[in-house]
């Protein structure tokens, strides 16, 4: 048992992308009107064709439109004006929106102030050590090929089961909070060095305080390790 890893398996979805952007109001205000109505016109076409995975089928009528992938938030307080978040399932499909909204017009009238890469991640601090065990009781020794296998397995059946957390549509909703959380404290009090029994049950308490609120509040985890600060 002692051979077992110590770090918790996880599922990953939905690539985000978060962009905070300033608005330049004093060169909006010394364009002319009519200019600015087209500009305008230009940038909702883009980012309706952004807010839907597939706008064809959108307005094709045979359905109720795909997810929502893309939206658009005005933000509140001196960081900045302007939110834009995305969802997609690839870094190449993020990128391709970085590209797209750069061809728009109004971007020479946005300057970015933060931006946020990161992806959906389900921790399975609950089933980690049994998957783990249950491969090794089929004599499996751990990080072989067939070990790693059984796990992948399992891996796959978990995500197939919880798709709709890893792969989330952007809420229909009027507010958007973004609360960014470091869990590294520094050398002497970090979270990665806590058991991994501790982070379990840390975890589960923490679940529960939101769960009392889910009708209320649409939460959606992403992490950034490797891709972002």
């Amino acid at each position: 048992m002692a051979d077992l890893p110590l770090v918790p398996l996880t599922l990953e979805g939905s690539f985000l992308l978060h962009q905070f952007f300033r608005f330049d109001w004093k060169a909006w205000r010394s364009c002319a009107d009519g200019e600015r109505q087209k500009i305008a016109a230009e940038a909702v076409s883009a980012l309706q064709h952004l807010e839907c995975k597939s706008p064809t089928d959108a307005n094709s009528g045979a359905n109720p439109g795909p997810p929502v992938q893309t939206a658009l938030f005005s933000q509140l307080g001196h960081k900045g004006d302007l939110i834009l978040t995305h969802f997609r399932s690839s870094l190449e499909a993020l990128n391709q929106v970085e590209l797209d909204l750069a061809q728009t017009r109004l971007y020479d009238y946005l300057s970015l102030a933060y931006s946020y890469l990161s992806v959906v991640e389900l921790g399975l601090y609950e089933s980690s050590r049994q998957t783990y065990q249950a491969a090794s009781a089929k004599g499996f020794e751990p990080y072989s090929p067939e070990w790693k296998a059984e796990i992948a397995s399992t891996l796959a059946r978990q995500s197939t089961a919880v798709a709709a957390r890893l792969f989330p549509a952007v809420p229909e909703a009027k507010y958007l909070c973004f609360y960014p959380m470091d869990r590294k404290r520094g050398e002497k009090v970090n979270w990665y060095n806590l058991p991994l029994a501790d982070r379990q049950s840390m975890l589960h308490e923490h679940g529960l305080i939101g769960r009392r609120y889910d009708d209320q509040v649409k939460q959606i985890i992403s992490a950034s390790i490797g891709f972002d600060d």
